[in-house]
């Protein structure tokens, strides 16, 4: 069983959204799913942050051999770095 760590897309048509998540590889796009990591809002305004991810648990699917995207690897980055921004 090949898991990856990608993107499901949500919301409206020009307003996409998207939930990260952990699925087959042979899975459908917006199909069945393991496990949800997280969300990512590239529109959002106001007081809703753009990204929420657990990296605790994206790291240990990567250490059971989940393949994360490239989208998804830069955002797990991303919030790695945020992170340690805010722990100074």
């Amino acid at each position: 069983m090949a898991l990856k760590i990608r993107l499901q897309r949500k919301g409206a048509t020009h307003s996409p959204a998207y939930t990260i998540v952990v699925a087959e590889a042979l899975a459908r796009r917006d199909g069945r799913f393991v496990e949800i990591l997280g969300n990512y809002n590239p529109c959002a305004r106001g007081k809703t942050p753009e990204l929420e991810l657990n990296v605790e648990r994206a790291d240990y699917w990567m250490s059971v051999g989940a393949k994360p995207t490239d989208t998804v690897r830069s955002l797990i980055r991303r919030q790695r770095k945020e992170a340690a921004v805010e722990a100074k």
